[in-house]
């Protein structure tokens, strides 16, 4: 859980509060907390109260994006801190088209997850 800079800021469409996970997920908020300590979501303070948001496209309805938490775990494992993760998720790629995050989202898993393995090369 770190904070965030303006140039994550301006990449990322949409936040959600930990809260709001919660009440989608119909879960307590402390699970959601879990989640995020476990590495299956990166949580960030933003604004000025310094809330810890996610960013909306992690989540698919009530659960978590398929394949986002595995992902998310490869690039820890290359090194890659939470911000760096959260830039190269929401970073437009021509190959893919469209963001890591996006092609998550439209499970395509299976591209992210490979271009994820080329970064560790």
């Amino acid at each position: 859980m770190t904070e965030i800079d303006a140039k994550i800021d301006a990449l990322v469409p949409a936040w959600l509060t930990l809260p709001d996970i919660a009440e989608r997920f119909d879960v307590e908020v402390t699970r959601v907390r879990q989640l995020v300590k476990d590495g299956q979501l990166i949580a960030v303070r933003r604004g000025e109260n310094r809330v810890l948001q996610v960013p909306a496209d992690f989540i698919d309805g009530e659960k978590i994006v398929k394949g986002l938490s595995g992902l998310l775990t490869l690039l820890r494992d290359d090194g890659f801190t939470d911000e760096e993760m959260l830039e190269w998720l929401f970073t437009p790629d021509d190959t893919l088209p469209g963001t890591p995050a996006q092609a998550l989202g439209e499970n395509r898993g299976t591209e992210v997850k490979r271009r994820a393995q080329a970064l560790a090369v």
